[in-house]
């Protein structure tokens, strides 16, 4: 019985690490090679993707190519501690998809349950494993065997061909696999409030997942929405851009000042330390993102692109919005 846990555990150890591997192929490369859904998608491109600048995948093969090397080594109590760190690792980790980030990614789903199994199995009696050149090296056609199997499991149809006649930063922002939404924001307009009123009611109708980006673009005569915007930014960074939108859009417009936005952004959960030290990048960013959605012939708001169609105006109902992401699906 012993003997059939140390294999388990040395084979979720191999599972965990195929699947972070392949992870980091899809961080490192041009595209997404083995999760290109939306999900995959907004993990990637969540500020908890890279803890202290490190991307998530390198943690884990590192986790996972220690287990390896732990299953040959008569080293218990490492063994043992490695686990568990990992395993409450892997739970935060989950805590944070379904909480913080609101999205799943398919390898990280494969990763993190890897990482429990690993740490239940070590902790029912695992032990080590004799070492012999047979066993180490056929650990590489099982690895190999594992992303073999990943790419077949996350293969996605080709990507949709470019959508004609809309700016770059629309068509940089499409998901496969979604309606994706590029809004083009100023928190404090009465205008683009009475359409994100209408929009989020049409995505609850949407037969099909939406994925929406946002475009800083605060107007001089508005002066709570530069602010806002900068808010915005500085809650994005800490992955908790869907929640501050919400709260800056639901808050009285005369609240939008600095001092109002950060007591949303404490509200929401942001760390209030690092939010007022992103600022300055905040700023960069709003300026861009302005100077880019002028630059793409967006002079007056409410603007937002459902794929290839551009809204100005808040005139849409929200059954037409719904219509239209319907039939953006990418």
């Amino acid at each position: 019985m012993r003997a059939r846990r140390s294999l388990a555990a040395l084979g979720v150890a191999v599972v965990g690490l195929g699947a972070s591997v392949a992870s980091l192929v899809d961080y490192f490369g041009a595209g997404a090679t083995f999760c290109a859904e939306s999900g995959c998608t907004t993990v990637r491109e969540s500020a908890w993707a890279h803890p202290l600048g490190i991307p998530m995948p390198v943690l884990g093969v590192a986790f996972f190519l220690a287990a390896i090397a732990l299953g040959f080594a008569d080293a218990p109590r490492l063994r043992r501690g490695l686990a568990v760190v990992g395993a409450a690792w892997a739970v935060a980790l989950i805590a944070v998809q379904a909480v913080a980030i609101g999205a799943w990614c398919k390898l990280c789903m494969i990763a993190d349950p890897a990482a429990i199994a690993y740490a239940l199995l070590v902790l029912a009696g695992a032990s080590t494993l004799r070492f012999s050149i047979a066993r180490g090296l056929a650990t590489l056609p099982a690895l190999a065997a594992v992303v073999a199997g990943l790419a077949l499991w996350t293969h996605t149809e080709p990507p949709a061909p470019p959508l004609e006649g809309v700016p770059g930063f629309v068509q940089a922002a499409q998901v496969p696999g979604a309606a994706t939404v590029v809004e083009v924001v100023d928190f404090e307009c009465p205008f683009c409030r009475r359409l994100q009123d209408r929009l989020t009611t049409a995505i609850a109708q949407a037969r099909t997942p939406v994925h929406v980006v946002r475009k800083m673009m605060p107007l001089p005569m508005h002066p709570h929405a530069m602010p806002a915007a900068l808010a915005y930014c500085c809650a994005d960074a800490q992955g908790k851009g869907e929640a501050m939108a919400a709260a800056l859009f639901a808050a009285p417009p005369d609240e939008l000042n600095a001092e109002g936005c950060e007591k949303l952004a404490t509200q929401v959960g942001c760390d209030l330390e690092r939010y007022r030290r992103d600022l300055p990048r905040a700023e960069a960013r709003v300026a861009a993102e302005t100077a880019e959605a002028r630059a793409a012939g967006v002079h007056s708001l409410p603007t937002l692109f459902i794929a290839a169609e551009r809204v100005v105006g808040a005139g849409k109902s929200p059954e037409e919005l719904t219509a239209m992401l319907d039939r953006a699906r990418r």
